[in-house]
């Protein structure tokens, strides 16, 4: 019998039953909320008749609706402050954890729950919110489900899902100059396409992935449900239980040191097999930008824009062209040198002190270009206070960037953050659909360090030679 994968190790002990049909009964072991969806979801277990079955292992946090304006208020943008005060009277009157506007703890959903010790290795975990795969970085089962789905889980801590199968992403190398996991998700998504992982759980691995801190592996698997892949996830390793050790909610002492004991039988064992399985040449991987209106029109900074009639079959030539229209764009081109009005430095994809650290780097002694507007929005206020305590702050005003408080702010544009229409963004968020950012926002997906080289030179530019 074929060894089992890491995804195995964890989804068969959290199944309770089998449904038949490929579905299964999982427990879970975790569920986050936001501002978006989370008071409608507990009003509707209330209108159904049930409670919260687990409140205790429920954390919910305002980030899609609030404003990220400086000396924001909770009706900044008002909209957002009637959703911020409807769930935190169902939290309370449910015992829900909220880690509430402005307080300790507080952040976009994917950013807080790893940084709080509430994703662990091992654990099940959803929220409604396709980017949930993110905590997967963690070793963790996280998957985003819909608002039906949300009552369900909250009023049962279960979920029937459709078991996926298995895909191993293989990385290969180091990681040359100017290549982050940013770039190193873009380009398997640009190689694979956005369905290339539909049905699939993919596990990252190979000497890259092994390589990479814990915040780049977030970052990785936050753009999984770009690929295609509802699930994805690294194994736990040493790097791992250094970033978990002394966080809020993860176990401390005796207890830390069984549950790493655990944590280290998770990974996928050497004759595991996959359904599917892919490898990357680290070799191959250069800076990412995308060009058209999907995450699958990537190509390197110094590549040309494709030509639709080089497409590789009718549909995607009509998409390209589509594309293309709507960006503005010429085929053939190189896309470097695209003039650039704004640049959004954030989001659950690229908002943690790393990804800070890197855009400083690039913004350390420069200036923004005087025609682009550039903000930097950190992903919780424990990311902020360090950044601010590190300077970095200083730094981005000093180059003529807007220092913003936490939230998701312009990367789905819910709270009123937009780019105004027909402008150009580089921004460092997961999806560059038209009108993602605001109506009719041409968007570029990039790296922090891409993004902050964007703002100086006042177009999309390699951020190498920079």
């Amino acid at each position: 019998m074929a060894g089992l994968t890491l995804f195995d190790k964890i989804w068969r002990p959290h199944v309770i039953a089998d449904l038949g049909g490929g579905f299964a009964l999982l427990h879970l072991d975790r569920i986050l909320v936001h501002d978006l969806s989370g008071a409608r979801a507990l009003e509707e277990v209330e209108e159904k008749g049930h409670r919260v079955a687990r409140p205790e292992l429920v954390f919910a946090t305002p980030d899609h609706a609030v404003s990220t304006q400086p000396g924001r208020t909770e009706d900044t943008f008002p909209v957002g402050g009637r959703m911020l005060r409807a769930m935190r009277r169902r939290t309370a009157q449910h015992g829900i954890r909220l880690f509430d506007l402005d307080q300790d703890g507080t952040g976009i959903v994917h950013v807080i729950g790893p940084e709080l010790g509430i994703t662990l290795p091992g654990v099940t975990l959803v929220c409604g919110d396709s980017h949930t795969c993110t905590h997967g970085g963690m070793g963790a089962l996280a998957f985003g489900i819909g608002s039906s789905e949300l009552v369900h889980a909250l009023a049962t801590q279960t979920l029937a899902q459709r078991t996926p199968k298995t895909m191993r992403l293989r990385f290969e190398g180091a990681l040359p100059a100017g290549v982050t996991a940013k770039d190193m998700i873009l380009h398997a998504i640009g190689r694979l396409g956005t369905a290339g992982g539909t049905g699939y759980a993919v596990e990252y691995a190979g000497s890259a992935v092994r390589g990479l801190p814990m915040e780049a592996r977030f970052t990785l698997c936050n753009l999984s449900i770009e690929m295609g892949n509802k699930i994805g996830m690294v194994a736990p390793d040493d790097t791992t239980y250094q970033y978990i050790d002394g966080r809020d909610f993860a176990p401390r002492g005796a207890a830390l040191e069984a549950a790493i004991a655990h944590w280290r039988t998770l990974p996928s064992d050497a004759d595991a097999r996959f359904d599917a399985e892919h490898v990357i040449d680290m070799k191959e991987v250069a800076p990412q930008i995308t060009w058209g209106t999907s995450p699958e029109h990537v190509i390197a900074v110094d590549q040309a824009i494709p030509d639709p009639a080089r497409a590789p079959d009718a549909n995607r030539k009509a998409a390209w062209e589509s594309a293309l229209k709507y960006q503005g764009l010429e085929p053939g081109r190189p896309i470097a040198g695209t003039r650039v009005d704004w640049v959004f430095i954030g989001s659950c994809t690229n908002s943690r002190i790393s990804d800070l650290r890197a855009a400083a780097t690039i913004a350390k002694g420069r200036r923004t270009a005087a025609h682009v507007t550039a903000w930097v929005v950190p992903g919780s206020r424990r990311v902020k206070e360090q950044a601010e305590a590190e300077g970095l702050d200083k730094v981005f005003l000093a180059a003529g960037f807007h220092w913003r408080e936490p939230g998701c702010s312009m990367c789905v544009a819910s709270n009123g953050e937009t780019v105004p229409p027909g402008q150009r963004s580089v921004s460092t968020s997961n999806r560059n659909f038209a009108s993602r950012q605001g109506p009719d926002a041409r968007t570029h997906l990039a790296s922090p360090a891409m993004a902050a080289a964007a703002a100086i030179a006042g177009a999309i530019t390699d951020v190498r030679r920079i």
